[in-house]
């Protein structure tokens, strides 16, 4: 029998995993990711725990199909990651700084007046989010950095260049177009590195990989890692992989993905869609030399919410446990939890670092904190999907759901009552590894196009819209009292 390999780097862990050609998954492992806050507002991660822990998940995986015939490999990964290392060596010379990572919020500042012209070129806003900044911020404090680049050692990538990089043993310093088109650097019109941005962010273009299709041939994991050789037939950024595997391929269908953030990715088919409301504008994949858009709002705290709440906090002791605890309530009680640890994502993109708790009284227990962290993910899907309704002319009546939090039935329910849509939860809610193996299976050739993948995605459960609205509009009227008050201290 034949498989595919998947890999999914993440925020919080690394996975591999082993799928069948009609997508059943049978072998799976997966190790946690440490994340480093060294200064507030900075999130790093160390580079070689993500080569560590990718290898050792990738021969777990291999181990339990030996003798069985491996065809190719599809990674995914967390996007806008940033990390440098020396070309001749392989040799990494920071830390990973995670799209999460604020440091750059001055010089992001500094940009407002080329912001139009960012815009319009990349579809992204002038933000730390994304590699850009990074970047520019470790060529000016790293000295090691600097002087690879006068001797052109230096290699610049997101983690997938990254992993790519160490699998083929140095062969190949490439990217995929999607992972491209976050770093703030690439025109999604020309579809190539641009000049005028490489300039302005102080970047020289021979620190950059080379841009190829998500269905390209990205090179072979070499054999002292695995016994064997597998071709790299697949990649894609986590957000677009997962768009893929939820089969979300026609204009206006969209997904989300509520991981360690929460992310929508509305299709906006073959023309780009530009944002009145500061979603972000984005290549959500190129297969057999077509581009197709999408449309983005980030969420930066989804599943960090809940797992503040167990590690910090200490007022759960496994994330499972938000969904006794909110069934418990009738009412959130006036109680509202804005996460903003490292500040707000779309349609906001407020710098703050910082969140708040409003309307704790006496009588509020950890169910209130619990039931707030859930419904705040919910206000926020809520505020993101009513722009990319008006962004994109048109109704959406239906949203797919998939990551860790999908697990979650209440927070289903209360999602879709509050964006009055229908939810659909996938039998498999891991749809980024499955997105990666279909791009690789395509990429191979064992597919002949993406839309294979509605043949094994099958929906486990819909959610309706099932509250009274005035309720759920009294609710959300009291998530924007909340809003309001954070923004004020920005002010």
């Amino acid at each position: 029998m034949n498989y595919i390999l998947a890999i999914d780097q993440g925020t919080s862990s690394t996975r591999a995993m082993i799928y069948t050609l009609k997508g059943d998954l049978i072998a799976n492992s997966q190790y946690p990711l440490t994340q480093y806050y060294p200064n507030l507002g900075w999130v790093e991660h160390d580079p070689e725990e993500i080569w560590q822990k990718t290898l050792n998940a990738m021969r777990d995986v291999v181990s339990q199909v030996q003798g069985k015939t491996i065809l190719c490999c599809g990674l995914t990964n967390q996007r806008e990651t940033t990390l440098i290392w020396n070309k001749k060596t392989g040799e990494c010379l920071s830390p990973a700084i995670v799209w999460q990572d604020r440091r750059t919020e001055e010089f992001c500042f500094s940009l407002s007046e080329c912001s139009s012209m960012i815009q319009e070129k990349t579809g992204l806003l002038p933000d730390p989010y994304f590699s850009a900044s990074k970047l520019n911020w470790l060529l000016k404090n790293n000295s090691q950095a600097q002087s690879l680049v006068h001797q052109g050692e230096l290699a610049f990538g997101t983690i997938d260049s990254f992993l790519i990089w160490r699998m083929t043993k140095g062969a190949r310093h490439v990217t995929d177009i999607t992972n491209a088109s976050r770093t703030m650097l690439f025109n999604i019109h020309h579809e190539k590195w641009d000049n005028q941005l490489l300039e302005l962010f102080s970047i020289p273009e021979s620190t950059l990989p080379e841009v190829h299709s998500s269905d390209s041939h990205f090179g072979v994991i070499d054999k002292e890692w695995l016994g064997v050789e597998i071709p790299i037939t697949g990649t894609a950024g986590d957000q677009q992989a997962a768009l893929i595997g939820q089969g979300c391929f026609d204009r206006g269908m969209v997904k989300a993905t509520f991981g360690t953030g929460g992310f929508l990715l509305l299709n906006t088919g073959d023309k780009p869609v530009f944002s009145k409301h500061k979603l972000l504008t984005t290549i959500a994949y190129k297969i057999k030399e077509k581009t197709i858009y999408g449309l983005e709002g980030s969420i930066y705290h989804a599943g960090t919410t809940v797992k503040w709440l167990r590690d910090e906090m200490k007022l759960i002791s496994h994330s499972g446990e938000t969904e006794t605890l909110a069934q418990s309530l009738d009412s959130n009680n006036g109680v509202y939890l804005v996460s903003s640890f490292t500040g707000l994502g779309a349609p906001h993109w407020l710098s703050i670092s910082g969140s708040a708790i409003v309307g704790v009284s006496r009588s509020t227990n950890r169910a209130h904190f619990a039931r707030a962290a859930l419904e705040g993910v919910c206000y926020q899907t809520r505020d993101v999907l009513t722009c990319m309704r008006e962004d994109g002319q048109q109704d959406l009546t239906l949203l797919r759901a998939d990551g860790g939090m999908a697990v979650n039935q209440w927070f289903l329910q209360f999602l879709a009552d509050q964006c009055q849509l229908t939810i659909q939860k996938p039998k498999d809610i891991e749809t980024t590894a499955k997105g990666a193996a279909v791009l690789a299976a395509v990429g191979y050739g064992l597919f002949d196009s993406i839309s294979s993948v509605n043949k094994i995605w099958d929906v486990e459960r819909e959610f309706q819209p099932s509250r009274e609205r005035a309720v759920v509009e009294k609710d959300f009227r009291g998530w924007l009292e909340a809003l309001a008050m954070v923004k004020a201290r920005q002010a």
